[in-house]
Order: structure tokens, then sequence, then C-alpha cells
């Protein structure tokens, strides 16, 4: 395992906050005195990603309401954050398994872990919401991401959005469904639903909560949940300046470590683009790990989770969105 970052970011006291309104702990539920969206905000699907606790819990301290429609903000894996430690922040990712993968109605009904129990506990928020944005962060330090998954929906709210820079375009994971594709969210069809799920940089920086922040206000004005004039004056500094341009990096498929031998031939901190097909970029098990196209873009490299059957790197095509 590869040393951790330092970790500067303090830990969130949730305080009251984590009891919720809604009979669920750490949900919150607000209506609007108008009709609109359903809209729901998640953080700490992950307990050591504390940008998106941070960001919550501004909201709430705020007093922000929504003007139309309804918003839900959810503390999601309470049990693994309460296990935090800034010293070993991999620790407090889950209890008993990822909360991230359990997001098929088999899993959720079958039971047997911490994670899937609160899955089957959030499960009629998310069912209900029509937009989410679920809030995480990085295992290393590395530009933010927006993953909007295959739908064309997602990549027109990217756009509209204006943040971040860049984009990516995946179809999912080999290990279990995402709550950001869970039910209508995972449809192809446009079915009025968008799910966004962004990564705001790594856990432990500053700017991860900078991050969160900036894409829930532009999240929430561009649903029409709350006017732009009103979120300014509510969040003042949330809303940072807007992305120069964006790219859009359409996952091609990953690398998986057969063992934590696995390694890196440099330090890549992800978005590198490496030029020719065929260049090696890792070791699996003796074998090299080469680039399939020209113009290769890598996707959150990271060993720091590396085992086998783990996912180290996605490779990538990118475009302008």
């Amino acid at each position: 395992m590869t040393a951790s970052p330092e970790f500067a970011l303090p830990c969130p006291d949730l305080g009251p906050w984590r009891t919720g309104n809604t009979g669920v702990e750490g949900v919150w539920q607000f209506d609007g005195d108008q009709p609109g969206r359903h809209v729901m905000i998640s953080a700490l699907v992950h307990g050591n990603e504390l940008c998106g606790a941070w960001a919550l819990l501004g909201l709430l301290q705020a007093g922000l309401r929504p003007q139309r429609g309804r918003l839900t903000l959810a503390f999601c894996n309470l049990a693994a954050f309460d296990r935090f430690d800034p010293l070993n922040h991999d620790a407090s990712r889950f209890v008993d398994e990822d909360l991230n993968r359990q997001w098929l109605v088999e899993r959720i009904e079958a039971g047997g872990s911490q994670e899937r129990r609160r899955a089957a506990q959030l499960r009629p928020f998310v069912e209900q919401a029509d937009w989410l944005l679920d809030l995480h962060s990085m295992h290393e330090r590395g530009q933010p991401l927006l993953l909007t998954g295959v739908q064309p929906r997602n990549r027109v709210l990217a756009r509209a959005l204006g943040a971040p820079e860049h984009i990516v375009v995946d179809a999912g994971h080999k290990d279990g469904v995402r709550m950001r594709d869970f039910g209508r969210f995972g449809e192809l069809a446009d079915n009025g639903t968008h799910s966004l799920l962004i990564e705001c940089g790594f856990h432990g920086d500053l700017s991860s909560r900078s991050v969160a922040q900036d894409a829930c206000l532009r999240f929430l004005r561009e649903s029409g949940t709350v006017d732009e004039a009103v979120l300014l004056a509510a969040l003042p500094g949330w809303l940072q300046p807007p992305a120069p341009r964006q790219w859009a990096l359409e996952v091609t498929g990953p690398v998986v470590a057969r063992s934590p031998a696995f390694r890196f031939v440099e330090p890549f901190q992800g978005l590198e683009m490496i030029e020719k097909a065929g260049t090696v970029i890792g070791w699996n098990e003796g074998e090299p790990v080469t680039t399939p196209y020209d113009d290769c873009v890598l996707v959150m490299p990271s060993v720091r989770q590396a085992r086998a059957g783990v996912t180290v790197v996605r490779f990538a095509r990118r475009s302008p969105l």
C-alpha cells in the first residue's frame, strides 16, 4: 500500500444534525411552497469521504429550504463514519461491504450486512427522487471528476452545470450497482431523472470541501429547487468559477489487479494522456499492462486498495463535452 497523503480536512461534528427529521437517522426532507422536482443530495456513502458531509452540514446550518419541490439530504453510512480515523482513513470506508455496490433490489432485500440494511433504509428516498447528486472523494490526490453514467441526459446536465472540467462517462462497476444507477436512474431512456456522482478530490484535501459545496449550489440552481439569488445569499463563497472548458472522458475499460503486487511504472496522478498505444503503464503479476489505443487517458489510478479483482485504473478516450 502506498503512503497516504496528509489528511488536512477536519472531521465534521454532525451533532444533532445526524438525527434527521424523517424517522430515518441522517435523512432530512424539506418541502417547498410550489410544485417542483424531488432533489436528493447524498454524502458519506463511504465513511471516510468527509467533503460531502461538510457540504450537507453547511446546507442544514444555513437553513436552506426549497422554494419548489422537495429536498432530501442524506448522511448515508454513519456507522462507517463513526469509525473515522485520519491516520487510517481507508478503514472507515465501510463496515462490512461497500455501500455503493449494493443498489440492486435482490442485494438490498437479501440483507446480511450493515451496508445492505442501511441501503434498505435509504431505498425509499432514492426511489422517490427525481434528481440525485452523490458526493464522493478519492483515495489519491487528483482533479475533481463528475461521473454521469452512459445516459445522455446526464451529460446534458453536466454541461449545464459548467463544472468540473472533466466528465467521466462510464457504464458502471463490475462489483455491483451504484446508487447513481439504481432504479429509474439507471434507465437509458429519458425518463425525467438525472443522477450524477462527483469525486471532489482527495479525501483529506481542504479543496474537496469547496468542490462539494460548489457542486451542491450548481445542482440546486439547475434543478430549479432554489433560485440563484437565494443560494448566493444563503451560501456565500460556495460558488466557484466555472471550468474554462469541459472534457468528456469515455471509459473503454478497466485494469483489474490480480494481486496486491500490482504496480505502476510511475506515480500517475490521473488524467495523464498516453500518446502511443502499447505503452507500458504498469505490471500485473509480472505481465505488462499497456495502453490499448493512442491518446489514452488514465482515470483514477490507485493501488491503495490493490488486491485480486480490484480496479486500479480505467482507460478513457477524451473529447470536448
